[in-house]
């Protein structure tokens, strides 16, 4: 799934023209006025899922108890706020797009409207929300796919052999806050890779373990860019016929990918900024 942030004036209006243009499932999380009217800078969050622009489901959160409202063709459900991750990160299973309306101190890439200058990667910057969208949608196609440990085993889930499987395995890599409880709390991981490089390498792992006998699907996947200790940083996803070809896999496709993708780390400690190549 591509995930973006769209913001500026006239930035709802660009979004929903963007949900009709973009191919695919595209989700929308806006950001709504504590009385749910317009979007307001206010914290609470709605999300919609849309196919071909249709509004498919919503959610609203007003109260501390969860409830879900079912419906024939859409959804709601209140209870504690979700962050805007965490909104992204359920549409991430089975959508193409998700567009963050608002939410300009995210950590997406963005398309702004007009002349702010928002923190982090600006993708697009378009001076009218009502002008052309083939630019924007070939931009925001090329971004790099956000993705989730759930997100990953719905795909595998959906091969061709995913029939003849019984088993999935499964690897999260993690940001450990330390190794001993006197060592300095880190504070966040930095990764960077060489784009086309790495992506290339990934995909080449990911055929040769796929065509070990009994193993069907394979996907490999590693954030970068900042990521807070106690957050995922890397997933790896086996479907295969039985236990011991998936578990024996995904041991091996990370080790791979450690060894032979060019991603690079800096890491951030109450104390110290170091990249961790240099120390090895």
């Amino acid at each position: 799934m591509h995930a973006v942030v769209i913001c500026g004036p006239g930035a709802d209006r660009l979004a929903g023209r963007l949900a009709d243009a973009l191919a695919g499932r595209v989700g929308v999380v806006r950001q709504v006025a504590e009385d749910g009217g317009k979007p307001s800078g206010a914290s609470r969050t709605s999300s919609e899922s849309a196919d071909d622009g249709t509004a498919a489901g919503t959610v609203h959160t007003d109260t501390a108890d969860t409830t879900y409202r079912l419906g024939a063709e859409s959804w709601e459900a209140t209870g504690p706020d979700p962050s805007l991750r965490d909104a992204i990160e359920r549409l991430a299973p089975d959508h193409d797009h998700a567009l963050a309306v608002g939410f300009p101190e995210a950590d997406l890439p963005k398309v702004v409207i007009g002349d702010a200058e928002p923190p982090g990667e600006v993708i697009a910057r378009v001076a009218d929300p009502d002008g052309p969208t083939a630019d924007l949608v070939a931009a925001i196609e090329e971004t790099e796919p956000f993705e989730t440990l759930e997100s990953l085993v719905a795909e595998v889930k959906r091969a061709p052999d995913a029939d003849r499987s019984g088993a999935i395995a499964t690897f999260t890599g993690r940001v450990r806050a330390r190794d001993d409880p006197d060592d300095d709390r880190t504070q966040y991981l930095e990764f960077e890779k060489y784009e086309a490089v790495a992506a290339t390498r990934m995909r080449a792992i990911e055929d040769e373990l796929a065509t070990r006998d009994g193993v069907f699907e394979v996907r490999l996947h590693h954030r970068t860019g900042v990521i807070p200790d106690g957050e995922d940083i890397v997933f790896v996803v086996v479907l295969a016929g039985h236990r011991e070809e998936a578990f024996r896999t995904v041991a091996d496709g990370i080790d791979r990918l450690k060894d032979e993708v060019p991603i690079f780390k800096k890491e951030v400690t109450e104390s110290e900024t170091f990249w961790v190549h240099e120390r090895e």
